[in-house]
């Protein structure tokens, strides 16, 4: 993108191989998530934020193979597959690409069951769903309302939850409740007498509450919970003047690694909703704008 702009103004262009400083490698791209935030930050919406240059490349999720390394790199050598959250403190050179550079920082050796688009979903989405889950101190026993629990971040909160030992109740509209339920869940319709019908499941109420779509959800969160920091919303940055956390992905390696060693043991699937090759990132970000994918939207680059 020369400038910012709709998933109109994305081109496919030649741009030179990225450098690599110490500390980082180069990735050869096999496969790139789709976010959300990524035509968010296209139409300027992160502008009061963030550093953005152009020509700009979006994305921020990878999977790949290391292709070199740099000076000072002992954690990964040529050949290596690794995916992570690559969210640079200057936004310009992502990784819809064919090749990315990227901390080391914020990358860990692939999952080995998961397919490079699936590993390419999970890690803006998994790290979100996994340290709003610990900001609230999830643990087992607990009972657990996710919102907009089909999701991709919802999917992978879901999981998360549940693995953690939490019970989990989830929202979505009812063609997504057997999907719900799969990921281990007890799904409760979205709309007018919410709050009823996650009481006829959990009379006393919930401990924890994880928000990723906003609007209502946190003052039905709060009408729920005892203890109002035991909310976290990825959505409303509001919600600290309520009592509550606002969480904001950070890139961790280590939170990666455990995403990933949840993923080899069975308790972590990331659903896909649609793969596109990376010429079709314009139609992918339309799809994502729609707002009715089921799991993770990725393009397809190596």
């Amino acid at each position: 993108m020369s400038q910012y702009g709709s998933a109109d103004a994305l081109r496919l262009a030649e741009h030179p191989e990225p450098k690599v400083a110490p500390g980082e490698v180069l990735v050869r791209v096999m496969a790139a998530g789709v976010n959300p935030v990524d035509w968010k930050l296209a139409e300027g919406g992160l502008d009061p934020l963030m550093e953005v240059r152009f020509p700009l490349i979006p994305g921020w999720d990878v999977a790949g193979v290391v292709e070199r390394v740099g000076f000072d790199v002992e954690e990964f050598a040529v050949g290596d597959e690794v995916f992570g959250y690559i969210r640079k403190d200057q936004v310009q050179l992502g990784a819809y690409a064919e090749f990315v550079s990227a901390h080391v920082r914020m990358l860990a050796r692939k999952p080995a069951s998961l397919s490079w688009e699936q590993a390419a979903g999970l890690p803006l989405a998994g790290l979100t769903a996994y340290q709003a889950a610990r900001r609230v101190g999830v643990t087992a026993g607990d009972t657990v309302l996710v919102h907009a629990a089909a999701g991709g971040v919802g999917s992978l909160g879901v999981q998360i939850a549940a693995a953690l030992g939490a019970r989990v109740i989830g929202t979505a509209s009812e063609r997504n409740h057997s999907f719900l339920r799969e990921l281990g869940a007890e799904p409760v319709a979205y709309g007018p007498g919410l709050a009823d019908r996650v009481r006829e499941l959990a009379p006393e109420g919930v401990d924890a509450a994880l928000d990723f779509v906003g609007g209502e959800a946190v003052g039905l969160s709060l009408a729920l919970l005892d203890d109002p920091r035991r909310l976290a919303s990825i959505v409303d940055p509001e919600v600290p003047s309520k009592g509550g956390r606002y969480v904001w992905v950070r890139p961790d390696s280590a939170d990666l690694a455990f995403l990933a060693s949840m993923a080899d043991e069975g308790k972590l699937t990331v659903p896909v909703d649609r793969v596109l090759p990376l010429a079709e990132a314009a139609q992918a970000w339309r799809l994502s704008r729609s707002g009715h994918t089921r799991g993770k939207i990725v393009l397809r680059v190596g």
